[in-house]
């Protein structure tokens, strides 16, 4: 047998040995990923209350809209206009400090704005109870 077909062979073994819920995480992180691009257009459009519109349920309990709107407002315009984003890392958890349990993916972007060349931007959609990821988190460093 040719290296290139063990080699196949072992990966497809190794695939089927893993456990289905390594692939259910992929799924998760994908769609928590796609949840946060989305909601970030929001944020980086100033759409203040559109992005608090379309947070998750434990977020709006815990900011209100005018809250958010200040809070928003007071960290991104100085830092001008996104200039790019790029996915850094992704981290999916059933538990995280000083929130509910739950199904989490911690995201953090490697961040480029106008007056801030450097900046690591961390959200965290979480499944909301109607099944859909929403954003529960945000901070940029």
């Amino acid at each position: 047998m040719n290296q290139s077909i063990s080699f196949i062979l072992i990966s497809v073994l190794f695939c089927l040995a893993l456990p289905s819920s390594v692939f259910a995480n992929e799924k998760a992180e994908s769609e928590a990923i796609q949840a946060a691009k989305t909601w970030l257009t929001l944020v980086d459009q100033g759409k203040n209350s559109e992005s608090w519109k379309e947070a998750a349920h434990y977020f709006k309990n815990v900011v209100t809209k005018e809250q958010w709107s200040q809070t928003i407002n007071g960290v991104r315009k100085p830092l001008g206009k996104l200039i790019s984003r790029e996915l850094k890392s992704k981290v999916y958890a059933t538990t995280l400090p000083g929130a509910p349990d739950g199904e989490y993916v911690v995201i953090q972007f490697k961040t480029s704005f106008e007056n801030k060349k450097s900046a690591v931007e961390t959200v965290t959609p979480m499944r909301d109870k109607d099944g859909t990821w929403r954003v529960s988190g945000y901070f940029i460093k």
